[in-house]
């Protein structure tokens, strides 16, 4: 299958999610208590609902994206380039606005796809959550009601190593090590993500670190097609 999809006919996506609100208590009643249980699934006996709140940005309906980033291969003068553009900022709405019209133009375009890791079960549905969370009309890529699974321009480099096998998950940073995809050393991980948000007020750094998570996948997704690397200093910003 692989093999019929030309890299440069992907978008490669990644997106970073916070909670709602920085703590439990800026929750209204209602929230709180939907919040309590909710969590209760999870939640150990000795835990309340405020102390497991940072885990309340994995999902849509208490948390909020702050950063899209997407990216593409292309090609120029013989060699293949990397361009990234990443929507951010405190204002989802418009963010979601931004990166919805950039879909719908890539994927108008036949034979086009959607790639991320782990972004079947992830960041495609919570874009789509949060997209009608906020009164947007879903772009076509994301509006999947009816659609036969054949019918989705969806790929996931978590998806194609598992080769059938449903019980197996491998993080992107494992599968990168293991096909010798170079990663930098980063500054922050998924972890710190809300921290960084909420308590420094870096919402750069953040889509900066997004931006080498989609182009690790894209490096990943080529290791599976059996093709060369990107070169690292051939990545471009928008």
């Amino acid at each position: 299958m692989l093999d019929r999809i030309a890299a440069e006919r992907v978008l490669f996506i990644d997106v970073e999610t916070v909670p709602a609100e920085p703590s439990f208590e800026g929750l209204d009643e209602d929230f709180k208590a939907l919040w309590t249980k909710k969590s209760a699934a999870f939640r150990k006996e000795e835990e309340t609902p405020s102390q497991v709140y940072e885990r309340a940005g994995i999902y849509a309906e208490f948390g909020k994206i702050v950063c899209i980033s997407a990216g593409v291969i292309t090609e120029r003068e013989g060699a293949r380039w990397f361009r990234a553009k990443s929507f951010y900022g405190r204002d989802e709405r418009q963010l979601l606005l931004d990166f919805g019209r950039v879909l719908d133009g890539f994927t108008a375009q036949p034979g086009h796809f959607l790639c991320g890791h782990n972004a079947k079960d992830f960041d495609f549905p919570f874009i789509a959550r949060r997209m009608l969370i906020n009164g947007i009309k879903l772009p076509q890529a994301l509006d999947v009601a009816g659609k036969k699974p054949w019918e989705l321009n969806f790929l996931d480099t978590m998806d194609l190593w598992k080769f059938g096998d449903f019980r197996h998950s491998t993080s992107l940073a494992l599968l990168a090590k293991i096909l010798g995809v170079p990663t930098p050393k980063d500054d922050i991980d998924g972890s710190q993500v809300a921290r960084v948000y909420y308590e420094e007020d870096d919402v750069e750094r953040i889509a900066r670190y997004c931006e080498k998570d989609i182009l690790a996948t894209a490096q990943v997704f080529l290791r599976l097609k059996g093709e060369a690397l990107l070169d690292p200093e051939r990545v471009e910003r928008a």
